[in-house]
């Protein structure tokens, strides 16, 4: 059973937005903790952003200021919104969540996360 699905992919050019969704499973409506991550052919996954409940959020130094995340709660919906565009960003997208109290660098690592989406690529070009 697929516990989370992304989509919202696709192509962008430089300076551009994206917006990508996820939808969780029930199973997936009471995690602590969500996040996304990118893997590019030249890199391992790694992490963009991640949040904790309402708490703290560790944005890779990568996105900061031009990526937000924000979750529907009542829809168990998470989203990525990718702004400023660069060719860097291309990758695939993967959304994940987790039960549990991991501390704020735990975040970003794909080992904190017990659920995962398939992935949305994104492409963007210059």
């Amino acid at each position: 059973q697929v516990q989370l699905r992304e989509s919202g992919g696709g192509s962008g050019q430089v300076g551009e937005f994206l917006r990508l969704s996820c939808v969780g499973a029930d199973s997936t409506a009471r995690a602590a903790f969500f996040g996304w991550f990118g893997q590019s052919l030249e890199h391992e996954r790694e992490g963009v952003v991640g949040v904790r409940g309402d708490g703290p959020i560790n944005y890779a130094d990568s996105v900061k200021g031009r990526f937000t995340i924000s979750r529907d709660k009542a829809k168990n919906i998470l989203f990525l919104e990718m702004n400023i565009l660069k060719p860097e960003d291309t990758a695939i997208y993967y959304c994940a969540a987790g039960r549990g109290t991991p501390n704020w660098m735990a975040l970003l690592k794909p080992s904190a996360y017990e659920f995962w989406g398939r992935g949305t690529p994104v492409t963007v070009s210059s």
